[in-house]
Order: C-alpha cells, then sequence, then structure tokens
C-alpha cells in the first residue's frame, strides 16, 4: 500500500502520520520527491482503513500495491535512484561504463587494463577474482589476492572496482570494496542476499539464467528490505534454445525493469553474446534502450587470457565502443 501526500505537508504533519501508521506494526518507507513525498507500507495492511487514511487531509490518494515486491517498487519511490559510488553516479541519467577483465590474472595485467579503459572513458574497473566456474577444473580466479591487486589498480588509476562475491564466509574480504556483484547463479541464494542487505555497499544484481523480471526483482527485495537500498540490476542474457550465442540478450528488460523499478540498469553484453564481434552492436543497441550503464569485458590479451577469451575485447576495440555508445547517447537523449 502506497500514500501519496499533498505538495505542502510539512515535515512534522509527515512525521505524525508515519507515527500513527507504525503503532499498527507497519514499516513505513518513505520516498521524498521534488513535487510528491510517497509513504510505503510494508507489513500487514489489512488493519489499515483505507477511507480513514485517504480522507486525511495531508493526503491526496492511496493505493494497494499488487506486486510482492515493494520497496524496488516504482510506486513506491517514483524518482530514479541514483548511486554515487566514490563520486561516481549511476542511475537518473548518469550513464556509467564499467570495464576491465573477466579474470584477474597479474599486477602487470589488471594495472595494464584498468590504465587502458580509464583512458577510454570506463569509470568503473571491474574484474573477477572468485571465479564461478561450470567445470570444476577451470581457473578459480586469485580470490584473496585478486582483490588485493584490484585494490593497487584503483591506487593506481582512481576507478572504483566491481567484483564478484560468490559466499557469505569471504564477505571481509570485501570490506574495501566499491560496488560488490552477485552473479547470476547466485541470484537467488537468499541467505547471501540477506547478508548483503545489512551492508552499506553498492550492489550489482544479475539476472539469473532462467529469471524473470520479477524474480530479480524479488531477490533485490531481499537486499533491500535487509535496509540497503543501493541496489543495481544487472541484464547479462538469458538461456534460450538458441545456440549461436552464449546467451539471449534480453533488451526488453531494459525497459521492463525501467517501469517496474527505480533501480539503475546495467546490461551486460559480454556474457550475454559469448562472442567479442557481438559486443559492441549490443552495447549500442542497450544504450539506445536506455540502460543506466554497460559492463564490458576488456583483456590486453583476450587470446591467452584465463578465463572468456573469446568475449573479450581488446582496449583498441573498447576505446572504439565508447566512442560509438557516446554518439548513440547524444542522438537518443
Amino acid at each position: 500500500m502506497i500514500a501519496i501526500l499533498k505538495h505542502g505537508t510539512t515535515p512534522e504533519q509527515t512525521q505524525h502520520l508515519i507515527d500513527w501508521l507504525a503503532r499498527m506494526d507497519l514499516d513505513v518507507h518513505v520516498s521524498q520527491g521534488a513535487q510528491v513525498t510517497v509513504l510505503g507500507l510494508i507489513g500487514d495492511t489489512s488493519r489499515v482503513d483505507m477511507e480513514l487514511l485517504g480522507s486525511l487531509e495531508m493526503v491526496e490518494s492511496v493505493k494497494r500495491v499488487s506486486e510482492p515486491f515493494k520497496q524496488a517498487n516504482r510506486k513506491f519511490h517514483p524518482n530514479d535512484t541514483v548511486i554515487d559510488v566514490g563520486g561516481v553516479k549511476i542511475g537518473g541519467g548518469n550513464f556509467v561504463m564499467m570495464a576491465g577483465p573477466c579474470s584477474v590474472e597479474s599486477e602487470e595485467q589488471i594495472i595494464e587494463v584498468a590504465k587502458a579503459v580509464k583512458a577510454s572513458g570506463a569509470n568503473i574497473l571491474r574484474g573477477g577474482a572468485f571465479k564461478p566456474r561450470t567445470s570444476p577444473y577451470a581457473f578459480q580466479g586469485m580470490k584473496g589476492e585478486g582483490i588485493q591487486l584490484l585494490l593497487k589498480a584503483r591506487e593506481e588509476t582512481g576507478l572504483p572496482i566491481v567484483t564478484e562475491i560468490m559466499n557469505i564466509s569471504t564477505l571481509d574480504l570485501f570490506r574495501d570494496v566499491d560496488i560488490i556483484q552477485v552473479g547470476a547463479r547466485n541470484m537467488q541464494n537468499f541467505d547471501l542476499l540477506k547478508e548483503l542487505g545489512k551492508t552499506d555497499k553498492p550492489i550489482l544484481l544479475k539476472r539469473g539464467l532462467a529469471n524473470t523480471l520479477q524474480e530479480l526483482l524479488m531477490s533485490a527485495e531481499y537486499i533491500m528490505s535487509g535496509g540497503n537500498e543501493r541496489v543495481m540490476l544487472c541484464e547479462r542474457g538469458i538461456r534460450t534454445f538458441e545456440t549461436y550465442t552464449r546467451n539471449t540478450l534480453d533488451l526488453t528488460a531494459v525497459c521492463g525493469l525501467h517501469e517496474l523499478s527505480h533501480l539503475p540498469v546495467i546490461v551486460d553484453p559480454s556474457h550475454a553474446t559469448g562472442k567479442a564481434k557481438l559486443v559492441p552492436p549490443m552495447a549500442v543497441a542497450a544504450a539506445a534502450a536506455g540502460a543506466d550503464g554497460l559492463i564490458i569485458e576488456v583483456h590486453n590479451d583476450p587470446a591467452h587470457a584465463m578465463c572468456d577469451g573469446a568475449q573479450s575485447l581488446t582496449p583498441a576495440q573498447f576505446d572504439d565502443l565508447s566512442r560509438r555508445v557516446r554518439k548513440v547517447r547524444e542522438a537518443v537523449l
């Protein structure tokens, strides 16, 4: 249930109403916009008399929210959420480029790539330290050492870093990481999501291989219900019957998620396509569709990459992609 307050309602009146609702054992989420204040009521709202609430002088209207996700719902928060990561703003018209290797392999590699992508316009460095792999014999990442190398690259370039967590037990290793990524395979690892909800770290939540948009938003709800509202959603392709690409990039998800939710939407064309030659056209298509950012795999030597070399761009290719994305955004804005 949401209650939309009239323009001009004082902070004292708003707080008095919140206190009254709290006495009904309801949690109240306040969204303060430029012209309107929205109170989102979370809990057993059956005890709320909608007619009584709607008759209050300060209340413009009262509506029930049928969707199971509440805090991630745009009805609760009409304005786009803007997340600030070390001075880099994401969402609300701010576009971000996250770029870097699938896996951190050495100090020289990650610093070289970090400098290259920054020079081409990337504002966040991505890199895998813990790598979930289908085969137990594949490279599993440098783990804690990989995070330390990412932090060193941040010192060298000033770029905030994003890297993936796989297990609650390693959460302490992420204390200095700027953005924690939850991979597709962990989208419904609810115990992990609950723990991340207790942190104040921005979370990049990737859509699962076979999950609906509502399921993605319910996973975001797990994080937000714990108190952490700094969540970004990531479309990284879903599994279909098509075998030409690694996954099928669902760009309708960008529009759908923006309609349903106020959270920023990032697109990952690298994992979606699995082919470097398809990354640029899908990246510019995502920008044209209104994505709030891109996360792109870039490697200084893709042919010898220890992970996902086939879908990684070279620094020169990423530089060209960045220019194309900027032109597309200028054209559609």
